[in-house]
């Protein structure tokens, strides 16, 4: 009787060890993810976390228009460079920002803040963003773009761009 017990109370245990791990995996954070490339003679790299479409309408629901955004998931989003930029025209000096953004229908604008490190949003849901600290802020235009479940940055010589859903970021940097 007391091996049938035993027995039982292993399945027990086997079956919330298993239940647990699925929730977690469920409701774990979106992937870390991280571009890389160069930039005339800057090195220039995004970490950034990836969350994914999910069959939700990310522009304008999601991601509300004409608020501040993280610009990723997670922890707000990292832009390094090695060297000085110029970013749409303007000078951005080397070194490591958030980088947060306020979504438009037709126009976005683009903040570099020398804060890095904190987690993406405050308590109440807001970007958690110091606007004392922006470095850099610019303005640029969506494009139309393939449907794309990740958030993904993408750095190529023109600049940046992000991609998500079905729009495309480009940021011209030189």
């Amino acid at each position: 009787m007391k091996s049938s017990i035993h027995s039982g109370v292993q399945r027990i245990f086997a079956i919330l060890f298993i239940l647990t791990n699925v929730s977690l995996i469920a409701c774990a954070q979106s992937p870390k993810k991280s571009a890389e490339g160069k930039i005339g003679g800057a090195t220039v790299s995004i970490q950034y976390s990836s969350p994914s479409v999910k069959g939700r309408t990310i522009w304008g629901e999601l991601v509300p228009y004409d608020k501040i955004w993280r610009a990723g998931a997670n922890a707000a989003t990292v832009f390094t460079t090695d060297k000085d930029l110029k970013v749409e025209g303007k000078k951005l000096p080397a070194g490591s920002y958030s980088l947060f953004a306020i979504p438009g229908k037709s126009s976005w604008t683009i903040i570099f803040n020398s804060q890095t490190g904190q987690p993406g949003t405050k308590k109440g849901g807001e970007a958690n963003l110091d606007r004392a600290n922006d470095v850099l802020t610019i303005n640029v235009k969506p494009v139309s773009n393939t449907m794309t479940e990740a958030l993904t940055y993408e750095v190529n010589s023109d600049g940046i761009a992000l991609i998500w859903e079905k729009v495309k970021v480009p940021i011209k940097i030189k």
